[in-house]
This record gives structure tokens, sequence and C-alpha cells, in this order.
């Protein structure tokens, strides 16, 4: 039986395998972008796939902690249109 990696949601602070996770990422340019491969090169944080967390993340400024950098509104509407 294969190993599924899990990963834990910044928000919610639960385990979920990887794939029901979005992750957001900075690299070392100080870029943020919103990593659908989940592979993407730098300091990833993961967020559940639901609304409410996206919108809890974003009225608590939880990934600009975790990330240490302001996060743009379009990274957080990038998040909601991957999700619907």
């Amino acid at each position: 039986m294969k190993k599924i990696p899990e990963r834990m949601c910044v928000i919610t602070r639960e385990k979920y395998p990887k794939k029901e996770l979005i992750r957001v990422v900075k690299n070392k340019e100080g870029e943020v972008f919103v990593d659908t491969t989940g592979k993407a090169n730098g300091r990833g944080a993961y967020l559940k796939k639901d609304i409410e967390v996206i919108e809890k993340a974003q009225k608590a400024k939880t990934l600009d902690r975790i990330l240490e950098i302001e996060i743009p509104d379009s990274i957080y509407e990038e998040l909601k249109e991957l999700i619907n």
C-alpha cells in the first residue's frame, strides 16, 4: 500500500492528504503565487479547499505572517476561483 502524503492546513490545523489542499508559495525572489503543481521551490503554506478557510486566512492575515510577506488580494481571488 502506497503512503499518501499529508500536510497541515495553516488555518484549521488539521491534516489532510496533499491533494485536498492548495499551496501558496513565496520563492527566493520574494514572489508569492499559488502553486497548482505542489512542487514549486520556496516556502509553502497549505490551505484547505474551502471558501470559508480562504476568507478567514485573508481576514486574519495568516499567510502574511507565515510567509513573512504581504499577500496581495489577487492571490486570495485566485484561490477562490480555484475552489469554484
